[in-house]
């Protein structure tokens, strides 16, 4: 009887402290940059890589990660829609004090009103890995700060592809020589069969 009821103590003392441990449990973020400030007066139609940002897992218990833009209720700045963000990679899994670096492209559009823009790039844990606990009101972020200078709509055109060039070099300037390269065969080839017709045409 007496070892059934230290067996029966024994067995809640275990379910006492697997329960407090999971209580203690936390989900937790942290960002690695405070503000970005972008000097330069961006364009409408310009694509734009803003600086990284560092997301980490303060927590102890592994969580899923995300970006998103959020707003102070009575800024001054206008707001830059949400739409004109893309996070890369958009959702990720963060071990604890494991840390990802997320990149920011901005795609202003052609309309964009020109003015200072201001929002905060929040990251917080959308859920723990495994479903069970959601992140309600746990988010850190990074303020940023740019200003938009007015253009009409064929310029915003030039700056649109402009950006998206030195966006993506090397590969559009390797993508214009090879397309070069094929223009030239072609026109080649083209002559030496004019050539060789001309040359029959004479015989």
């Amino acid at each position: 009887m007496l070892s059934n009821l230290r067996l029966v103590i024994i067995v809640f003392f275990l379910l006492f402290l697997q329960t407090a441990t999971l209580a203690q449990a936390k989900l937790g973020v942290g960002i690695g940059t405070g503000k970005i400030v972008i000097d330069e007066n961006l364009r409408p139609g310009g694509v734009y890589a803003l600086p990284s940002i560092t997301v980490l897992n303060t927590g102890d218990i592994a969580a899923i990660y995300n970006l998103q833009v959020t707003y102070h209720k009575d800024q001054p700045e206008l707001m830059p829609p949400a739409e004109w963000f893309t996070f890369s990679p958009v959702d990720f899994v963060l071990q604890p004090g494991d840390s990802q670096m997320v990149k920011i492209v901005l795609t202003i559009p052609l309309d964009a009103k020109p003015d200072a823009y201001f929002a905060y790039v929040e990251a917080s844990p959308t859920n723990k890995v495994g479903g069970g606990e959601t992140a309600v009101g746990i988010a850190a972020a990074s303020k940023l700060y740019f200003s938009v200078d007015p253009a009409n709509f064929l310029s915003g055109l030039w700056y649109r592809f402009t950006s998206l060039w030195k966006l993506y070099e090397p590969w559009t300037t390797r993508g214009a020589i090879f397309v070069g390269i094929l223009l030239l065969f072609a026109i080649l080839r083209n002559r030496v069969s004019l050539q060789v017709n001309l040359k029959k045409k004479e015989e």
